[in-house]
C-alpha cells in the first residue's frame, strides 16, 4: 500500500489516574526524522517513543507531542509529620500546666499547626507510566497510519493516471517518428531534382540520404526504455513496500528518455509532444515527493 509522508494521528485516555494525549503529525522529508514535545520529567519513554514510531514509518520528518496529566490527588502522598505533633502537644500541655490553663487541646486544632502534615509527590512508577502512554501512542499511531494511507492511494492513483497520459503520448511520438522520415526523403529528392534539373536521380544516394537522416532522429530505444521505466513505476506503486525514494530515481531516468526525444526531434508535433511529457513527469515528480 502506497503511503503518503503527511499524516496526523490523535488519541486520548484516562489511565491509572493519568490524563494521557498524543499527537503526531508529520511532513515530507527525505528521511526518518523524529522530534518531541514531552514534559520534562517524563523524558525516559522519549526513546521508547521513537522506537514505537519507527516501527510504522520510514520517511518523513514525524513530530510527536505528548501531554499527562495526573488527576487531582493521585500524585500526593499526605503523612503526619509525628515527631512535631509530639512536639507541639507536650509543649502546650507544659504551658498549660505551669499557667493553670484548662487543657481542651483536640486534633481539629492540633491539626491547623503548622508542619503537622508532609506532602510528597509520588513517585513515578515508569513501567506502569510506559505502558499506559505506549497504550495511548498506538491507538494515535493507527490513526496516522490510517491517514497516510488514504492520502498514500490518492496520489497513487494520480500518479497513474499521468502515466497512462505519458504512455498515450509516446503511441503518438511512435505514430509520428517514421512520418517525419518519410517527409525527409520526399524532400530531399525534390531538391536533388531541383538542383540537377532532371528526373534521372541517384535512388540509393537518396535512400542512404534518407537512411542517415532516419538513424540520427530514431527514438525507439528511448520510447521503449520510456514504456519499461513506466511498467516499473507500475509495479513499484503495486508493491505495498515504501517506494519514494526509488520512484524518485524512475522519474528522472524518464525525464532523461524524454530530454532525448526532444533533441532528436525533427518534428513540430513530437516537439510539443515533449514539452507536455515532461509536463507530466514535472507533476509526477512533485506528487512522489510525498510518498514515503
Amino acid at each position: 500500500m502506497v503511503r503518503s509522508m503527511t499524516g496526523y494521528g490523535r488519541a486520548q485516555k484516562v489511565l491509572n489516574g493519568r490524563d494521557i494525549l498524543v499527537e503526531i503529525r508529520s511532513v515530507n522529508h527525505r528521511y526518518y526524522e523524529y522530534s518531541s514535545r514531552i514534559p520534562r520529567t517524563f523524558n525516559y519513554i522519549d526513546e521508547k517513543l521513537k522506537a514505537l514510531l519507527k516501527t510504522s514509518v520510514s520517511r518523513g520528518k514525524v513530530e510527536v507531542s505528548v501531554s499527562i496529566s495526573n488527576i487531582e490527588g493521585r500524585d500526593t502522598e499526605i503523612a503526619i509529620n509525628r515527631g512535631a505533633a509530639e512536639g507541639y502537644v507536650m509543649a502546650l500541655r507544659s504551658v498549660s500546666d505551669e499557667l493553670g490553663l484548662v487543657d481542651d487541646l483536640a486534633l481539629s486544632k492540633l491539626i491547623k499547626l503548622p508542619d503537622i502534615f508532609n506532602i510528597q509527590k509520588t513517585p513515578d512508577d515508569e513501567e506502569q507510566v510506559w505502558n499506559d502512554v505506549s497504550q495511548v501512542a498506538k491507538e494515535a499511531l493507527d490513526r496516522f497510519v490510517e491517514m497516510r494511507a488514504v492520502e498514500g492511494e490518492r496520489l497513487k492513483a494520480d500518479v497513474l493516471e499521468k502515466a497512462d497520459g505519458i504512455l498515450t503520448m509516446v503511441g503518438k511520438v511512435e505514430e509520428i517518428s517514421p512520418e517525419t522520415v518519410k517527409r525527409y526523403r520526399e524532400r530531399l529528392y525534390k531538391k536533388l531534382t531541383e538542383i540537377l534539373e532532371s528526373k534521372d536521380i541517384d535512388q540509393q544516394r537518396v535512400l542512404t540520404e534518407a537512411a542517415v537522416f532516419a538513424e540520427k532522429i530514431a527514438v525507439d530505444e528511448e520510447t521503449v526504455r520510456l514504456r519499461s521505466h513506466i511498467g516499473q513505476l507500475r509495479e513499484m506503486l503495486q508493491s505495498g513496500e515504501p517506494v519514494g525514494r526509488k520512484l524518485d530515481f524512475i522519474v528522472q531516468e524518464m525525464n532523461r528518455e524524454v530530454n532525448t526525444i526532444g533533441s532528436k526531434a525533427q518534428d513540430l508535433n513530437i516537439t510539443r509532444l515533449v514539452v507536455d511529457m515532461k509536463a507530466e513527469i514535472e507533476k509526477i515528480r512533485e506528487q512522489i515527493q510525498n510518498i514515503e
